[in-house]
Formats: structure tokens, sequence, C-alpha cells
């Protein structure tokens, strides 16, 4: 039986990684792995996703604002940072529809999430360690653009994190970290949209339960929490301690699925 807790503990840690470069597919996948939960179902997954794409309506509503009365008053920046994210999400919509019985199936093996948390985690400590901080949100060009949405489209492996993905990418373009993370969750926002509203007629069918209703709500509350601590986070420090957690959650994936046999 799923329980009402374990759907807001679900909620909590979808709302916390899904904006923290961890993964929140892999956690979503592990954590009822690791504590032997049952698995809640589609509804509950669109239920969760939903609820982060509240979160960022309700942290980034002026920045959308902003951009759509760009369209009619001809604001400069505010258009040019909509066109940039419409470009950006190209890649990841397509890559995800062509991809997606594959990432809901051969992707989802612990050990391999394992190894894509681990090589993903090197990876965002290398580019951010080394990664100029030059350049910020208002510098992003097109080419930017498209291979920050590129890398995006690596997120339908679970284990390598949409925010993880593009914030490597931003960084590697010597983009700020606290200008690349502003711009992987705003990114996120037209993705989750979409992939909510394609697979929600799917999760009515079964109707809205306390379950999918406390998840819904954990995830967006903890979604919030979550954006507004990384980027103050990131304003003093670097990604280090996510790419040490990363390996940190690897290893230990690794030795239960070799313990289990």
């Amino acid at each position: 039986m799923f329980s009402t807790f374990q759907a807001i503990i679900l909620g909590a840690v979808q709302g916390l990684t899904e904006f923290l470069p961890v993964s929140s597919s892999a956690h979503l996948i592990l954590v009822p792995w690791l504590l032997h939960w049952q698995d809640p179902g589609l509804a509950f997954d669109v239920a969760l996703h939903l609820g982060t794409l509240l979160a960022l309506l309700a942290y980034y509503w002026r920045q959308w604002l902003e951009m759509g009365l760009s369209l009619a008053n001809g604001q400069k920046l505010p258009r040019r940072l909509l066109f940039l994210l419409i470009v950006a999400s190209i890649p990841g919509a397509i890559i995800g529809l062509l991809l997606e019985k594959q990432a809901e199936t051969i992707f989802r093996s612990p050990l391999l999430i394992a190894i894509d948390l681990a090589v993903m985690g090197i990876a965002l400590w290398v580019v951010d360690r080394v990664g100029a901080q030059r350049r910020t949100i208002d510098d992003i060009g097109l080419i930017d653009a498209l291979v920050i949405g590129l890398s995006q489209a690596l997120a339908i492996v679970p284990g390598v994190s949409r925010s993880g993905a593009t914030i490597t990418a931003a960084r590697m373009l010597g983009i700020d970290r606290e200008s690349a993370a502003n711009f992987s969750f705003l990114m996120a926002t037209p993705i989750i949209a979409g992939a909510g509203m394609m697979e929600i007629h799917k999760a009515l069918r079964g109707g809205l339960t306390a379950q999918i209703s406390w998840g819904f709500v954990a995830a967006a509350i903890f979604g919030v929490i979550a954006i507004a601590g990384l980027l103050r986070f990131v304003r003093l420090r670097s990604y280090a301690a996510f790419s040490i957690y990363r390996i940190a959650l690897a290893v230990l994936v690794a030795i239960v699925f070799f313990a289990r046999g």
C-alpha cells in the first residue's frame, strides 16, 4: 500500500532534486528501490512534475510576465531571453519524444543510474572548477542556447540530471554559477509543462487521491526551497558539494545492487 507519508517524502524528493543538480528521475527510482516501496504509478509521477512546475512559476512569475509582455512592448532583453529559451527547449523536446520508451525501460537499471550519477558528478566538478565566470545570463547567445539545449536532452537518462547537464554546459561556456542556474531553471518551465500536459489526461483517468494531492503540494513547496537555496548557495560557493553527493550516492547504489545479487 502506497501511503500518504511515502507520498510526502517522494514529493519532497522530487521538489528538491528537480532543481539541485543531482537527478530527480534517479532519486524517484532509487528511493522506492532502496526502501522496497510500491511503485506509485503514472498519475503520481505527473502530479510531482506539475508540483515542480508550480514552484517554477511561483518563483519566476515576474520574469515570465516580462517576457510575455515584451512581445507587445518591444523590450529587447526579455524578448531575446524568451527566444533563447524557446530555442534551447527544442532539442530536449525532440529527443525526449524519440527516446520516451527507452527512458521508461532500459535506462532505469540502478547500476546504470549509479554510473550516470558518478560520471556526471565528475563532469560537473571539473567544468565548474576550471570554467570562467565572465558571462551573465544577458550574454547568452544563440549557439550557447543550442549547446545548453542539447545538453538538456541527455537528461532523458536517469542519473544524468536535467539541471546538472544544463548547468555544466553553461559553466563550460563561461557563464557564471548563478546565471547558469537561472537559465537552467527558466529552461525547465516549458519542458516540464509540455511533458505534464502530454501525460495529464492519462493521470486523471484514475481520479485524484490524497496521496497524489500531498505529493503535488510537497513537490511545489520543496521545489521553491530548492530554487531559492541553490541560487543563494552558488553566489558564494561552487557546485563541488553536489558532485561529491552524486559520487557518494553512486557508490551506495552500486554496493546495494551487488549485495542484493
